[in-house]
Parts: C-alpha cells; sequence; structure tokens
C-alpha cells in the first residue's frame, strides 16, 4: 500500500498569483500535490513561507508523511546540546506544515494532526529539559545526581495539561506545563539549593521552547497552571503542591486535571503524584454541584474576553464564544467531574472520548454524544484554518470579507454556505449544553402562593439549620425551594410530611451537594418526600448520610437484585483496587452503606416484599463479611504473620445463618479456627495460635463496628460461641466439635440448627457443615428435647417482655416462639434446614406438629416477619413509633397486606394467643428455668 501523501480533499487559492508561484515551483510534483500546494499558499501566507524555507524537504515529505515524521522526531533526540534550539525550531517549522498539508488534503484524521502536533510537544519539551537538566548535573548544581540521573530529570516530572495532556494540541497552541520534582530524591539540607537548580531548568527550558530568534519559535510555553502562580516558583516540590490541592483547589483545577498527564522527566514519579490527586479530582460522591462552578466560570471567561455576545459567525471566537469549542469541554468535563469518583470509565482525556464514555454510562444519550462529538471535530477544523493563515494563536472568525474568504477557500466551501452552516452548528451547541447549565424554566412565574396546609412559621426556621447557613447553599436552596414545596403540597398529607422534611432538613450537618443533587435531577424530590414521611428512621439516617442518593441516579438502582455471589465479586474488585486498610474499611461502608439503601428503597415501594427484603439484607452482610475477612487477615499478617494452621472460618448464627435480616438487625457470628499442629504464627512478632485467632476476631469485629468517617457496618453479637462470654472469642476446631458432642447444652443445639459458614477456608468450611449436620442427626428423645425447649421459653418470658401489639418478636406467640418451635422441630428430625417455615415442617416430621398447626404457624410467621421488617425500617428499633405517622402506617399495611391498621392490630393480637396455645400445646406446660443453664 502507498505511503504517498493522498489528496482526498483540496483547498483552493485566495491569490491566485501567489498560488501560481507555487506551482510552477513544484512543477515536478504529482499534480494532486501541486493543487493541494497551490491553494495552501495562496490562501495562506504563513504556509507559503513554510513552502519556500522546507522545499528541500518537502518531496520527502509528500512521499511518505509518517516517516518524514518519525525522521524528524529522530532528529530531535538525537540533537547535541549547543544545536538544540535551532534543531527543535526547524522540526516545529517542519512538522506545522507536514501536519497543515496532511489536514487540508484529508490524509490525517482531526486526531492524527492534533496527536503529532502534541508529540511535537512533548518531546520538544523533553528534550530542552533533558539538555538543562544534564547541564546541572555535570556542573554539580544538583546535589546528589548522577549523569544516571539525567534520564529521569533528577526527579523532575513534567505534566502535560489541557489539550496537550490530551493529545488535543491545535494549530497553533500554546503548550500549559507544570513542573514539579520529587524532595524525597534530595536530602533535606539539599533541598534548597535542589529547588534553585529546578527553578533554572524550567525557566531555561521555557525559553528554549518560547523565546522567537531568527529560526523562529517551537512552542508559546505557559506555566501558570500550577498551584497560585503569583506566589509560587515554576518548579514546585510534589509535597507542596499535593498540600495545596488538597486544601485549597478549586474546581477549575480539578477540571484540568482531568487531561493531566507525566509527558517528560520522572514518568513514574508523575504518575504517582497524579494518582495521590485521585481524591481530590474524582469525588466519591456524586459532584453536582460542580454544575454551578462551571457555569460560573463560563461567565466569568465570557465577560473578561468579552465573548457572551449573540452568535454573529463574522468575529465569533470558535473558542471561548457561544456554541464553540470550550462550551463543549466544559459539558464533558463537568459530567465527568460529576460522576467520574463513582465511574472510572469516565476518567478519559479526550474530548470525545469523554463524551463517548458519558453516553456508554448512560448520562448523556447516544444522539447527544454524537452529536456534539461531530461539530467538535468541525470546530477544531475550522480553529485550525483559522490558525493557518498567519501561525497566530487566536480562534476568531474574522470580521473582514477577505478573511472569512480566505478560511472558505482552505476549507474549498463556498463562503456564504460556510457561515451558514457554522452559525447553525454553533447554535445548536449552545442548545445542547446551555441547558445543562442553565435548565430551561420555560420563562418566569409568578411566585406561588404557600398552600394553608404547609406552616410557615417551620418554613421560616430553615435558614436557622446548619445545611443553609452557607452562602452557597442557602443560595441553592432558594432556587430549590419552590419546586420543593410544590412537590410538597401534593402529598398525601402535606402538613405531616411538612414536618418530616424540617426534621430532616434540621440533622442534615450541610446542604451544598444534595441541594445540588437535588436542582440537577428534581425527580428525587419525589423520593425524598416519599422516604421522610415514611420512615422517620430512614430519614433520620439519609440526613446524615446523603450521599446515598448518588446510587438511585445509577443505572441499575431499580433493577433486579443481583445476588449474593455478584455482590461478593463486586466489593472484593473495588477492595483490590485500594491498597490502604482505613481507606479499604470507608470503602466498605459506603458501599453497604448504598446497597443497603437500595433494599430498603424497594421495600418501601413495594417492589419487594419483606421477605425478599431479608434476603437481601442477609446476601448483603454475607458479602461485606467475605469481603473484608481476608482485607482484616492480610492487615494482622502484616504484622504477626500469616494464619498458623489451616486457617479459619466465620459462622453466621440466628437470623444471619438462617438468611433473613431486618433493615437494623445486628450479626450474631462465631469464629473457628484449626491450628493443626501449628504452635506459633511466623511474623515480625509472632504469637501463640490462641491469642493470634483471638486477636485475629477482635480485629474483624473492630472492621464491622468501629464509627469511622464513614460510618459503622453492624452491631455484632458472639456470645453464642461455645461457653458464651466466659469462653474464648475464637473456638479451635477441635474444642468446637469436643464442646457440641460433649458439653453442649439443649439451646446450643437448637441454635446450630441455624447455623451457616459465611466465609473462610474451605476444607474447613465443609467440614463444619459436615459435623453440624451429624451432630443435628444424632437421635433425641422427644420428651427432654421439649422440656428445655419450655424451660427457654419462660426464661424469655420472664427476660423480655413485648414492647406492645406492634412488637411482633418478643413475648409469647410471637416470632421468638416460633423460631424455637421450628428448631426444636428440625433438632427433632435430624434434618439440617435452616429456615423457621422448614423446622415447622421439619416438626411434623417429628411428631411434633400436625400439618395443621404447622400451615398456621407458618402464615402466622409470614405476618410477624412482614410487620416486623416494616417496622424496622419506619421506626429502627421502636415498634410503637412505627404507627405514628400516616406514611408509615400505609407502609405497615402494604407490607402486612391490611387495609385498616385497627384491622391489623386486631388480628396480631389474635394471633399472638392462638399461637401461643398452639405451641403450649406442642411442648408442653412450661417447667421453672434451671438457674444454672445459661441463658441466650
Amino acid at each position: 500500500m502507498s505511503q504517498m501523501l493522498q489528496v482526498l480533499r483540496c483547498p483552493r487559492s485566495y491569490d491566485s498569483l501567489i498560488g501560481a508561484e507555487v506551482n510552477a515551483e513544484l512543477s515536478h510534483l504529482p499534480r494532486d500535490q501541486r493543487a493541494l500546494l497551490q491553494g495552501a499558499a495562496g490562501s495562506s501566507p504563513f504556509l507559503r513561507s513554510l513552502i519556500q524555507s522546507e522545499q528541500d524537504w518537502l518531496e520527502e515529505a509528500l512521499a511518505d508523511p509518517l516517516a518524514a515524521r518519525q525522521a524528524v522526531f529522530q532528529l530531535c533526540r538525537a540533537c547535541p546540546p549547543d544545536q538544540i534550539k535551532s534543531v527543535l525550531r526547524q522540526a516545529k517549522r517542519r512538522l506545522a506544515l507536514l501536519c497543515a498539508l496532511c489536514d487540508l488534503a484529508g490524509h490525517w484524521p482531526l486526531e492524527e494532526v492534533t496527536g503529532t502536533l502534541t508529540r511535537c510537544g512533548e518531546l520538544a519539551g523533553d528534550v530542552a529539559r533533558e539538555g538543562e537538566i544534564a547541564l546541572l548535573i555535570k556542573r554539580k548544581k544538583l546535589p546528589g545526581m548522577s549523569e544516571d540521573d539525567i534520564a529521569t530529570a533528577g526527579g523532575m516530572s513534567v505534566f502535560a495539561m489541557g489539550k496537550m495532556g490530551a493529545y488535543e494540541l491545535n494549530y497553533s497552541s500554546d503548550i500549559d506545563l507544570i513542573c514539579l520534582f520529587d524532595e524525597t530524591r534530595f536530602a533535606p539540607d539539599d533541598f534548597m539549593e535542589a529547588r534553585q537548580a529546578m527553578v533554572r531548568a524550567t525557566r531555561n527550558m521555557s525559553a528554549a521552547l518560547n523565546d522567537r530568534t531568527a529560526e523562529g519559535y517551537v512552542f508559546r510555553t505557559d506555566l501558570r497552571l500550577r498551584p497560585d502562580p503569583s506566589v509560587t516558583p515554576v518548579a514546585l516540590a510534589m509535597e507542596a503542591a499535593e498540600r495545596y490541592y488538597e486544601s485549597l483547589g478549586r474546581t477549575w483545577e480539578r477540571a484540568a486535571y482531568i487531561k493531566a498527564r507525566a509527558c517528560a522527566g520522572d514518568i513514574q514519579a508523575g504518575e504517582r503524584f497524579l494518582k495521590t490527586l485521585t481524591p481530590f479530582v474524582w469525588r466519591r460522591h456524586l459532584d453536582f454541584a460542580a454544575i454551578e462552578d462551571a457555569h460560573n466560570m463560563r461567565l466569568r471567561i465570557r465577560e473578561n474576553k468579552g465573548t457572551g455576545g449573540p452568535i454573529t459567525v463574522l468575529g465569533h471566537d470558535m473558542k471561548l464564544g457561544r456554541g464553540g469549542i470550550r462550551e463543549i469541554e466544559f459539558f464533558t468535563q463537568t459530567r465527568q467531574l460529576i460522576a467520574g469518583g463513582r465511574d472510572p470509565s469516565l476518567r478519559v482525556r479526550g474530548t470525545v472520548e469523554g463524551l463517548e464514555a458519558l453516553s456508554a454510562a448512560g448520562w448523556i444519550s447516544a444522539e447527544v454524544a454524537a452529536t456534539l462529538a461531530s461539530h467538535y471535530r468541525d470546530h477544531r477544523e475550522v480553529e485550525h484554518r483559522i490558525q493557518m493563515v498567519h501561525d497566530a494563536q487566536t480562534h476568531r472568525m474574522p470580521s473582514s470579507e477577505e478573511g472569512v474568504a480566505r478560511i472558505a477557500c482552505l476549507m474549498d466551501i463556498d463562503p456564504e454556505l460556510m457561515v451558514a452552516t457554522l452559525r447553525e452548528r454553533l447554535g445548536e451547541v449552545h442548545r445542547l449544553t446551555e441547558d445543562f447549565f442553565v435548565p430551561s424554566t420555560g420563562g418566569s412565574k409568578p411566585a406561588e402562593t404557600l398552600p394553608e396546609a404547609l406552616d410557615q412559621s417551620v418554613i421560616a426556621r430553615w435558614t436557622t439549620y446548619p445545611a443553609l447557613r452557607s452562602d452557597r447553599g442557602a443560595r441553592i436552596f432558594e432556587r430549590l425551594k419552590p419546586e420543593l414545596l410544590a412537590r410538597l403540597s401534593r402529598a398525601a398529607h402535606p402538613s405531616e410530611a411538612l414536618l418530616a422534611l424540617d426534621g430532616f432538613l434540621a440533622g442534615m450537618p450541610a446542604g451544598v451537594q444534595l441541594f445540588s443533587l437535588f436542582e440537577a435531577n428534581p425527580q428525587l424530590i419525589d423520593l425524598l418526600l416519599d422516604i421522610v414521611g415514611t420512615s422517620p428512621a430512614l430519614a433520620n439516617y439519609l440526613s446524615r448520610n446523603s450521599s446515598v442518593f448518588d446510587a438511585v441516579l445509577d443505572g441499575g438502582f431499580f433493577a433486579d437484585w443481583p445476588g449474593r455471589d455478584a455482590l461478593i465479586t463486586e466489593l472484593q474488585t473495588a477492595l483490590a483496587a485500594e491498597s490502604d486498610y482505613e481507606r479499604q474499611l470507608d470503602l466498605t461502608r459506603r458501599w453497604h452503606r448504598e446497597w443497603h439503601f437500595r433494599t430498603g428503597v424497594h421495600h418501601l415501594r413495594g417492589l419487594i416484599d419483606a421477605a425478599a427484603a431479608g434476603q437481601q439484607y442477609a446476601d448483603l452482610a454475607d458479602a461485606v463479611i467475605t469481603g473484608l475477612l481476608p482485607v482484616v487477615c492480610a492487615q494482622f499478617a502484616a504484622k504477626h504473620g500469616e494464619m498458623p494452621g489451616r486457617g479459619c472460618v466465620i459462622l453466621g448464627m440466628g437470623s444471619l445463618g438462617a438468611g433473613q435480616l431486618t433493615a437494623t438487625s445486628d450479626l450474631d457470628l462465631i469464629m473457628i479456627y484449626d491450628p493443626l499442629d501449628a504452635e506459633m504464627s511466623d511474623g515480625k512478632r509472632p504469637l501463640a495460635v490462641r491469642p493470634y485467632y483471638a486477636r485475629l476476631t477482635q480485629a474483624m469485629v473492630t472492621a464491622l463496628t468501629a464509627p469511622m468517617a464513614e460510618g459503622r457496618l453492624y452491631e455484632v453479637d458472639m456470645r453464642l460461641r461455645p461457653s458464651g462470654n466466659q469462653g474464648p472469642v475464637a473456638t479451635s476446631w477441635p474444642s468446637f466439635t469436643h464442646y457440641q458432642q460433649n458439653d453442649a447444652w439443649v439451646w446450643e443445639h437448637l441454635a446450630l440448627t441455624r447455623a451457616r459458614v459465611i466465609t473462610g477456608e474451605a476444607t474447613l468450611a465443609q467440614d463444619v457443615e459436615t459435623f453440624r449436620a451429624a451432630v443435628l442427626a444424632a437421635p433425641r428423645e422427644t420428651a427432654a428435647v421439649l422440656g428445655q425447649v419450655a424451660e427457654m421459653r419462660a426464661r424469655l418470658a420472664a427476660a423480655k417482655t413485648p414492647e406492645g401489639p406492634w412488637d411482633a418478636k418478643t413475648g409469647p406467640g410471637r416470632m421468638l416462639d416460633i423460631e424455637l418451635l421450628g428448631q426444636a422441630g428440625t433438632l427433632l428430625a435430624g434434618q439440617s434446614a435452616r429456615g423457621v417455615i422448614e423446622g415447622l415442617h421439619a416438626g411434623v416430621a417429628s411428631g411434633v406438629l400436625d400439618d395443621a398447626s404447622a400451615q398456621s404457624l407458618s402464615a402466622a410467621y409470614r405476618l410477624y416477619w412482614s410487620v416486623q421488617s416494616a417496622a424496622r425500617l419506619i421506626a429502627g428499633k421502636g415498634a410503637e413509633a412505627a404507627i405514628q405517622g400516616e406514611g408509615g402506617t400505609a407502609f405497615l399495611l402494604r407490607s402486612s397486606g391490611y387495609e385498616q391498621i385497627a384491622v391489623l392490630q386486631q388480628a396480631l393480637e389474635t394471633t399472638y394467643e392462638t399461637v401461643a396455645a398452639q405451641i403450649d400445646a406442642a411442648v408442653g406446660p412450661r417447667n421453672e428455668a434451671d438457674d444454672d443453664e445459661p441463658t441466650t
């Protein structure tokens, strides 16, 4: 295949005489190439000068543009230090000519043109930088550095910013650079001397590129994107830059670092620095506050540059004007900032790539992405032709007829058609981007009168709340309030909803992020009002953890439940990407919070029933435990060595073991380890086996329960381990088997019916399950077991009294009573099923229950669970609070399948009595509790 430049389109000569001269001078070239050069020179004085100065090289370049480009790059890399300025300027002239001709001919697409210009910029910067650093090292001005350090610039990293970082340099672009150095490469006493040397090298590098000589210049170089450029030197220590961004970094600097790339010097150190800035650039939450920041930047640019006027085409700024290149870039980068912290697929540098990523993630439509990408490329081509005329760093369309005609000739298009097409494109870009920053309100609306049902004294006190104390928070809320109150007035019970919302606002520590989220996504207001009007517990949780609303905007929030295995894989993948232990714990808390919130919302809105919610909460707990155990073990092993022996498993007991949790359930856990023949661990601080696993267990419990910046995960109860609180917190496998076979109380074998290995060493997990099944299968005397059950019922009745009719868990004939009978049925039948309903049917098999009683008790348990699960979601652990509000009452009725609260209460009270009588009949009269037997 021919490598020769292919002329797929051809410019026209504006000045036919100049075009004819060039055609005559290059008459030995093929006709299509002469036509290309004639049109280019006849419309661009700058290209005419380049064609003249590089005429000897031109034929070689046209014969194989890629090979010619590579030869220029190699010449730059090999040039002697004393010839750097001259060689780089010649390289820039040649590549400017080559890019222009390949662009005008359609031989290279836009990305190849901008990529070539960018590679020229980074190569020139690296060659100039290398020459300066080599000179400093030769003169011993960089303490501790030798010739071996020249390749890594003695620790200096040069960052390409803006268009250069994204390989998007325009034809006459300057280059935005930030120069930082790794201060850890120098002894503390040498820091000031090293910094002075780095500053000198940076200034000289910039001058080598920027200064105009008789041979021209290479690139205008801008170093002002560094931290606080008015008071800082041109080269900074990385540690100082990191401190600045952590404490003072602004939204525009976050946007700038989307495209940032280490392009010269110590690339590895530069990449490490960029990684440290990840939390600064990419916020963990959906950052809708960035919209206002970006819009304010747009307004300041329009004011300072005078580009805020209407679209006129003639004299219009193709970069900063309405509908211009910067509008597309701001639109793309702001959306990336909003969601890129949660979705790494959005962390791309290029503008077109960013639009494609946003479309793939569902943040913009494929049509909008394609339209803006097409217009972006078209805008860039027009921009290049504007700059080709005189090699001027301008983005403005000419105001004169001659200027417009020259651009039209370079594009081989009629001037009037070009102007009309540009006006249409600019207008469409403006319409697509402006509404994102300034949503259309359909014209000004008269102020709405507050409905009488909304207490204005409640609304008036909102300004005193912490969330509205900042000027910015108050300003955003004022814009949001009309929509909020309008939706509030349409609630089924506006007055009650207002008070619920008031409590939510009062509990919020800050409001800018959440108010910005609602302003950009007003449909979420209905969900908020639904939650605060139904579940005070969830509303209180939301006021302190409002970032969980981010999950609602993810495409999968209302999708089907992914299941236990998928959750485990997702969490493990996220944890593997984070190396710091505390950040891993915080990540787990954020992850858990969003999935937990999702289940609550699904239950609240009737998308799932109480049984499905119980299973989902249990799946989530399984995923958290499974994800955290290896993280905790690795952290512990770093100090004390790997787990001695075969390792450990975590056994879930009670409701967790049975796979049914409520929104507020704690976790009943047992850790079992198998030491084999090991006596000690082998770490830096070795421990004997028993204290090793005891402390590992405590570390795991702390990982689950400790309040951290992102909250806590669960309360953990380990009293179901052998010997309860008197036994060790971790149980060895031999001790566990001996205890269960020889010393366990009947209630402990009842508890074993619900035991389930959550995670841990695979062979030990299998052994535990096999042993459990064998213990449960052992024959037992029915009367002895039922007698023990009767005693336990008596103990429970004495220790715990029900809070009232809405406490479906505690008391005779309620959930714990049925669960105890189900466990007895499983134990007497010698089965290993864990569920309550399965246990009741096992009671039929063992002769404890008849089929009708089992069916009746199963129906009662399902009713109790629907009430208990809903009550916990509504009011936390206070059952009576579940019926204090209209919204909560409606949800409770919906969950239980009843239409009136009085009817539901009567049904519960009647069922409690009936079930208690049925269990009395099955178990026998309650015996006096044996004082020597422990209670659960």
